[in-house]
C-alpha cells in the first residue's frame, strides 16, 4: 500500500521540494535588498536579538513551489484545486498582514478583525463548496470508530453548524500553525510530516487531489527547511504559517478527519494550549505555569538548543501522526 501511495505523491512532492531549493537562493536576497527583515519582540528569549533583521516573508518561496506542483498534478482533481485554493487565500491574507508591518513599518499589520474576517469568509466559502460542489456531507467522523469500514461513528451537524465547524477548525489549525513557527525550522518540519500523515489519509478516503496537493506541501517544507534550519537565512513568517494552517485544515475538511486533525497535529494543539493556560493561570492566579509560552520557549529557557527542541517536536510529530493514521481504523 505505501509503494502504491508513493507512486502518487512522489512526483509531487520531489517537484515542490526542487522548486523551493532552486528559487530560495534567489527569493533570499531580494528579501534582504528590499529589507524585508524580522522584527523581534523585546519581550522573547534573549537569544532571539541575534536574529533581528533575518529574512522575512519566505513562505512566498515555498508557496511558489506548492502551487506549481499543485497545479501540475491536480489540476483535473477539484478537491486538490479547492485545498490548493485556499492554501493561496490564507496565504495572500498572511502576505498582506506581513508586507504592512515590515514594508510598511506598521508594527501591528493588519487589525485583528480584518484578519478574522478574511479566514472567516475563506472556510465558509471552503464549508459551502466541499457540501455544494464536491458532496461532502455535512457529518463529521468519531476516530476510532471506523472512518472506512462498516460501523463508522458520525455526528451530522447540518449545514449551519458543518459551516461553523470548519469556520473553527480552520481558525484553530492556522493559529496553531502561525505559535509554532518561533523556531528555525519548528513549523516547517512539524509540518512536513504532519502533512504526509494527510497524504495518507487522503488516499485511503479516495481523494487523490487532496493527496497531491498535501504531498506538495510537504516537499515545499523540506524544501524550505534546507534554508530555514538553524540558524536560519530566511523565516516563512505570517504569509507561510497561515497558508500551512489553511492547508492542513482544508485537507481535513475535504477528508472528513477534522477530528483527526486534533490528534494529527498534537503539536500545533499543544503550543496552542500553552498559550491558553499560561494567559489563563497569570490573570486568574497571577502566578506563570510555563516558563514563557508558547510551549517551545518553555524548553528553550530551559536551556534546550533550538536542535534539540525541532527535533523532540518533529520526533513527537511523528508519534501524533501514527496515532492519527492508527484512528482510521476500528478500536
Amino acid at each position: 500500500m505505501m509503494e502504491n501511495i508513493w507512486s502518487v505523491v512522489g512526483k509531487p512532492l520531489l517537484l515542490s521540494f526542487i522548486i523551493t531549493f532552486l528559487l530560495a537562493p534567489f527569493a533570499i536576497p531580494a528579501l534582504v535588498k528590499f529589507k524585508f527583515g524580522q522584527n523581534v519582540r523585546n519581550d522573547g528569549p534573549a537569544s532571539h536579538f541575534s536574529k533581528r533583521g533575518t529574512p522575512t516573508m519566505g513562505g512566498v518561496i515555498f508557496l511558489t513551489g506548492i502551487a506549481g506542483a499543485g497545479l501540475f498534478f491536480s489540476s483535473k482533481h477539484p478537491e486538490g484545486i479547492l485545498v490548493l485554493a485556499v492554501t493561496l487565500g490564507y496565504g495572500l491574507i498572511g502576505f498582506i498582514d506581513d508586507f504592512i508591518k515590515i514594508a510598511l513599518k506598521r508594527p501591528l499589520g493588519l487589525r485583528a478583525r480584518e484578519k478574522l474576517v478574511g479566514q472567516i469568509l475563506i472556510a465558509a466559502v471552503l464549508a459551502v463548496l466541499a457540501v455544494s460542489t464536491l458532496g461532502r456531507g455535512t457529518d463529521i467522523v468519531i476516530p476510532f470508530s471506523g472512518l472506512f469500514s462498516e460501523g463508522g461513528k458520525t455526528i451530522d451537524l447540518g449545514m449551519w453548524g458543518f459551516t461553523l465547524f470548519t469556520v473553527l477548525v480552520m481558525l484553530g489549525t492556522t493559529n496553531g500553525v502561525n505559535l509554532t513557527d518561533g523556531l528555525d525550522g519548528l513549523a516547517a518540519g512539524v509540518t512536513a510530516v504532519t502533512s504526509m500523515a494527510f497524504v495518507i489519509i487522503s488516499m485511503f478516503s479516495g481523494k487523490t487531489g487532496v493527496a497531491l496537493v498535501m504531498a506538495a506541501v510537504a516537499g515545499g517544507c523540506l524544501g524550505f527547511l534546507v534554508f530555514n534550519r538553524h540558524p536560519a537565512r530566511v523565516f516563512m513568517g505570517d504569509t507561510g504559517s497561515l497558508a500551512l494552517g489553511g492547508a492542513l485544515g482544508a485537507a481535513a475538511i475535504l477528508t472528513r478527519s477534522e477530528l483527526f486533525l486534533f490528534i494529527v497535529g498534537g503539536i500545533y494543539v499543544l503550543e496552542t494550549l500553552s498559550v491558553i493556560v499560561q494567559v489563563f493561570s497569570f490573570q486568574v492566579f497571577h502566578r506563570r505555569v510555563l516558563r514563557m509560552s508558547p510551549l517551545h520557549h518553555h524548553f528553550e529557557l530551559g536551556s534546550w538548543s533550538e536542535n534539540r527542541i525541532v527535533i523532540n517536536f518533529v520526533t513527537a510529530a511523528l508519534l501524533f501522526s501514527l496515532i492519527g493514521v492508527a484512528g482510521l481504523y476500528r478500536l
